[in-house]
Order: C-alpha cells, then sequence, then structure tokens
C-alpha cells in the first residue's frame, strides 16, 4: 500500500506537463526502439522504450528527458533498466495498480 508521502511525490511528478505527457507516452504507446541483436534482452518488457527514443519523441534534448524520467523514477512511477549502452523505460505496474486502487477505495467510500 502507498503511503501518504509516496502519493504525494506521485502527484508532484506528474503535476508537471512535461512529466505528464512523458508518462502517458511511456505508460500508452506501444513501440520499443532497435535493441541491438547482440544486446540480451530477457530483462526488457515488451512496452519498454529507450531514453533516446522518447527524447525524440518529444523533441527534448537528453538532459532534459532525463531530468524529468529521474523525477518519475523517484516517484515510481517508472521503472528503468539499463542495457548495453542503453537505458530502457518500462511503466512501473505495481504502483499504478496501487494508485489506482486507491481511487476506487476512495470511491467505494463516496458511494
Amino acid at each position: 500500500m502507498l503511503t501518504i508521502e509516496e502519493k504525494v511525490k506521485i502527484f508532484k511528478a506528474l503535476g508537471n506537463d512535461t512529466r505528464f505527457a512523458i508518462f502517458k507516452n511511456v505508460l500508452t504507446v506501444p513501440y520499443i526502439c532497435n535493441i541491438n541483436q547482440n544486446v540480451k534482452t530477457d530483462n526488457i518488457i515488451k512496452q519498454a522504450t529507450c531514453v533516446g527514443t522518447i527524447a525524440a519523441e518529444f523533441n527534448y534534448s537528453l538532459p532534459t528527458i532525463s531530468r524529468h524520467l529521474k523525477d518519475l523514477k523517484d516517484a515510481k512511477l517508472i521503472k528503468m533498466t539499463k542495457s548495453a549502452n542503453k537505458i530502457y523505460v518500462e511503466p512501473n505496474l505495481e504502483t499504478i495498480h496501487q494508485l489506482a486502487k486507491c481511487f476506487c477505495n476512495l470511491l467505494d467510500k463516496n458511494s
């Protein structure tokens, strides 16, 4: 269960327009970047994408994207996995499901 501090961190992270757009993109866009065939990818989920692909999608510099991704990672909304020379980003479905449960519990209590 998420603590109140974790929930606040999540909402602060998503309160920025750019971070929200990046998070929504990571969560909903079904693409991956080209994976080097020599790199073992067993631990990378199908929905993962690399930081460079995100930067190109939003037309932001890598440092800007990296800063926003760090905030999303600190809020546990995404996971980042390094493989060879790329960093892959994927939604943290556990946190997302816990947050959804919080909203459902609020609705149930007010019904």
